[in-house]
């Protein structure tokens, strides 16, 4: 068995140091919260243990013996190592995983850090944009996005924001265009597509849009194809045609006039969620994430409408 420290009392070591430091007992005991005599009566008592005067005493002015002067060093480092220690662990512990898809990481969240950190300045987000879904009971995440509906789930879910698809292009796609843009001549336009990476959802298409707006015989094929749905947006922001977005993604778009609906009809969305598990050792941490999320839909007046029966991805 290993031999146990021979440790001075901390408080001793506290009431040395501090004192060392300041020259003074009455500052060190201001910022201890003791009184004066209490670090008087401490280092009194560290002198009888080590045997040594650490402080000369002359009249209400102290100063460091020999001995104080090679032992101030030892206890201030030693006491400032474990302050950058206890720093960086609980900066550490501040710091959560979020797993979101890429469209979500690139149209929502990204552009709102900084409200985060001006909100909750020792929370730190570790952003992981995929499709694939994480098991948030093995740790892989602390707290997930997803896409879906409200139905059971293996842990704890909270709606975020309910959404809707329309059609939108860049003021200079309309440029020389009258507003609403027919569905006829949308058919007919440059129209940005994208595919969904979970076909068992059943997401808004354009085929979809269109059979609805009573346009047949629409070949989605002469549409622009997109892998992800950011990208599709971003075409429309940089007038390659028109895009069939979601509102919650292109909120900030549409209220800043960059992009602008170009046809009433829009298509109902599914519900983003967010999903932690409700034993996580950092709930509280996690939650001030999620409801500073769910504060976010705010922001977006129009993103919300009656969810489909449909299967989350």
């Amino acid at each position: 068995m290993a031999e146990r420290r021979r440790m001075p009392p901390l408080n001793a070591l506290r009431a040395f140091e501090a004192a060392a430091r300041h020259l003074s007992f009455k500052e060190a005991a201001a910022e201890l919260f003791v009184t004066p005599t209490a670090v008087s009566h401490q280092i009194r008592h560290l002198e009888e243990l080590v045997g040594q005067k650490l402080f000369e005493r002359n009249g209400r002015s102290i100063a460091l013996t020999r001995a104080g002067e090679r032992f101030f060093p030892v206890l201030r480092d030693g006491f400032d190592r474990i302050a950058q220690s206890v720093a960086d662990l609980q900066r550490q512990e501040d710091t959560l995983a979020i797993s979101v898809t890429p469209a979500f990481a690139a149209m929502v969240l990204i552009p709102r850090l900084s409200q985060l950190r001006q909100l909750h300045p020792g929370i730190t987000l570790r952003v992981e944009a995929s499709e694939r879904l994480v098991d948030l009971r093995k740790a892989e995440a602390d707290l997930a996005v997803r896409y879906g509906t409200e139905r059971a789930r293996p842990v704890q879910s909270q709606v975020l924001y309910r959404d809707r698809y329309i059609a939108v292009a860049s003021p200079g796609w309309l440029a020389g265009r009258a507003l609403p843009v027919a569905a006829e001549a949308l058919a007919q336009a440059d129209l940005l597509n994208y595919t969904w990476k979970n076909g068992t959802l059943q997401g808004p298409t354009w085929a979809a849009w269109m059979a609805v707006a009573g346009i047949r015989g629409f070949d989605v094929g002469r549409c622009i194809g997109f892998s992800e749905e950011s990208h599709a947006i971003q075409g429309a922001l940089d007038g390659a045609g028109v895009a069939l977005a979601s509102t919650v993604l292109v909120g900030p778009e549409l209220r800043s006039a960059r992009l602008v609906q170009v046809h009433p009809l829009g298509l109902q969305g599914l519900a983003y969620h967010a999903e932690y598990v409700e034993d996580h050792p950092r709930l509280p941490t996690v939650l001030k994430v999620v409801n500073w999320l769910a504060g976010l839909a705010s922001e977006n007046p129009d993103a919300s409408w009656p969810l489909a029966d449909q299967e989350t991805r």
